[in-house]
Parts: C-alpha cells; structure tokens; sequence
C-alpha cells in the first residue's frame, strides 16, 4: 500500500538543496516496498563517489534499477500499485539522452504519455538549472533549456510539485 502518495510527484531543487532526501523521505512513509531508478552513470570518479553517498544516505531497503535512456519503458515495466517509485534525476536523464544524441522530444513525449497508465505512484527528483546565469556556451544553453521544459511538462501533468531549498521543501502544487 502507497498512503498518502500521488500519482507523480515532481521533487525540484538545486545541488545539494536536500531534494533527494526529502524525496526519499516522501516514498518511504508511504510503503514499506520502493524502487529507486537511478539514471546516473559512474563516468568518473566524482560521480561514483556522488552515487556511492546516495545509496549510503538510503540504505536498506530499496530496489534499484539503472535506467540511463529508456525511462519511460522502465517505468511501465516496474511501477506497482504497492510500491512507489522514485526516479532520481530527470537531468542525468535529460544529459544521457543529450551525449547520447537521442531525440529529446520523442523521449519527453514517451515519458509524459507513460505516465497516465503507470500502476503505481512515482517520484521524480530534479535539478533546477534555470535560476542562474545564462551558461555561456550552446550545449550548457541547450541542457537549460531542453531541463525547463521537461520540467514544465511533468509539473503539468504532476499531482504535488515541491521546490526544495537549504532543505526546506516548499509545497507548489496540490
């Protein structure tokens, strides 16, 4: 059982603002049973170490499943009405797809139309990256932007969105 979870929650926020936590916070009093999609990739050692603290901060008791480029798939795959997912992040997804070349829209449009017929509720972590400087080069502008409107579309189509801040989660929607 999923008390009290959504359908799709959108958890956004800077680095290091607390989002993961608060996200896994949300997904663990709402069932004993949760996966975690993870769409890292260790290419570095900075990296691995970054995702190496996220499973030590988590813990015992989640299911995780690396899901680099076909999320949409993923989440029609393992989502369960007993137990809620949580997809951290959508701008590793969104930088996957980017290096990889991948037709982004194809990719939103997928995930955006998985979402109606999910059996179970889902989480999805995210980084804010339009509140700064305009990045002074053509890929950095193009990842903005490309995040924003992913951003958009599952606030849209989102039950609660939530901006998290020092670690303080501001409830902007439901």
């Amino acid at each position: 059982m999923t008390d009290g979870l959504p359908k799709v929650t959108l958890v956004l926020g800077g680095a290091r603002s607390g989002k993961s936590g608060f996200a896994e916070g949300l997904v663990e009093r709402a069932s004993g049973s949760r996966l975690y999609l993870a769409t890292g990739q260790a290419w570095d050692d900075e990296m691995r170490d970054r995702i190496a603290s996220h499973q030590d901060r988590r813990g015992q008791g989640w299911e995780t499943i690396e899901a680099h480029l076909e999320l949409a798939k993923s989440l029609e795959a393992n989502t369960r009405a007993d137990r809620p997912v949580l997809v951290d992040c959508l701008t590793l997804w969104v930088t996957n797809l980017m290096l990889g070349e991948h037709d982004i829209d194809a990719a939103f449009d997928e995930l955006a139309g998985s979402l109606p017929s999910l059996e179970g509720p889902v989480v999805f972590v995210s980084n804010e990256v339009g509140l700064g400087i305009v990045p002074d080069n053509a890929m950095a502008r193009a990842f903005r932007d490309h995040a924003g409107r992913l951003h958009q579309l599952i606030a849209s189509l989102a039950d609660e969105v939530y901006f998290v801040a020092a670690g303080l989660p501001l409830k902007m929607k439901g």
